[in-house]
């Protein structure tokens, strides 16, 4: 039996909740998205910080869910710079109080369905934060629109070191980074519907195909051929 993901859209605007089922043995790599999630993974809630190179959980076979937050959007609501989690999952209650985060493991174990109590969770918290910030997200969306980091700093209204350090609080890395992952995102997305390689690549922003190679070796550790074969 193969592996079975997934997504559906969230009531929390900016987010998706994904399900992921694995046979037993077998792992995934996570590729990095810009995104940070809420996972529920071996009975744990854990957050997973934005990545910079492919993660392979440790945990093999079962079924995993989690809430995905767009980029610059799960700061405010977790209520830790994204900096501090980058490449790294750590355990929910090393964030929130330690008798809430058991409230809430034993509300996700006894649930009929983890991702909707999970994405339940995170609405709850959102109303009593602060949202994130309307900046960022819209230097996000530039950024993943293709838009250069030069551009998107003068659209924002920020210097280049002004934009680099909201940057690391809100996204983890600085735009340059984003920019980068968000555009491998993209090149993937055009070869899952079918773009050959090459076009692919130009679509998505690289300069041919061997960039776009050399992009998906740094980032994601492996090769689009080789990734697609197991995805």
């Amino acid at each position: 039996m193969g592996h079975s993901y997934e997504e559906r859209a969230s009531r929390l605007e900016g987010a998706l909740l994904w399900t992921l089922t694995l046979p037993p043995g077998a792992s995934r790599p996570v590729l990095p998205d810009g995104c940070m999630d809420l996972l529920w993974i071996g009975g744990r809630l854990l957050v997973a910080g934005p990545d910079t190179r492919a993660q392979t959980p440790a945990a093999t076979g079962g079924t995993f869910a989690g809430v995905r937050f767009a980029p610059g959007t799960a700061p405010a609501l977790l209520g830790v710079p994204a900096h501090e989690l980058r490449d790294r999952r750590v355990a929910l209650d090393a964030l929130w109080p330690g008798a809430r985060v058991r409230e809430l493991t034993e509300r996700v174990a006894s649930a009929a369905d983890p991702a909707t109590t999970l994405e339940d969770i995170a609405l709850h918290r959102a109303a009593r934060t602060a949202p994130p910030d309307p900046l960022m997200r819209s230097v996000a969306a530039r950024l993943d629109a293709g838009r250069s980091v030069a551009d998107t700093a003068r659209l924002a209204g920020l210097g280049a070191r002004q934009l680099h350090r909201r940057s690391l609080e809100a996204f983890g890395y600085g735009p340059k980074t984003l920019a980068r992952v968000l555009r491998l995102q993209r090149a993937l997305a055009l070869v899952r519907a079918g773009t050959p390689y090459a076009h692919a690549a130009v679509a998505a922003g690289c300069a041919d195909q061997a960039h776009l190679a050399r992009e998906m070796r740094a980032l994601a550790g492996t090769t689009l051929t080789a990734y697609l074969d197991g995805a």
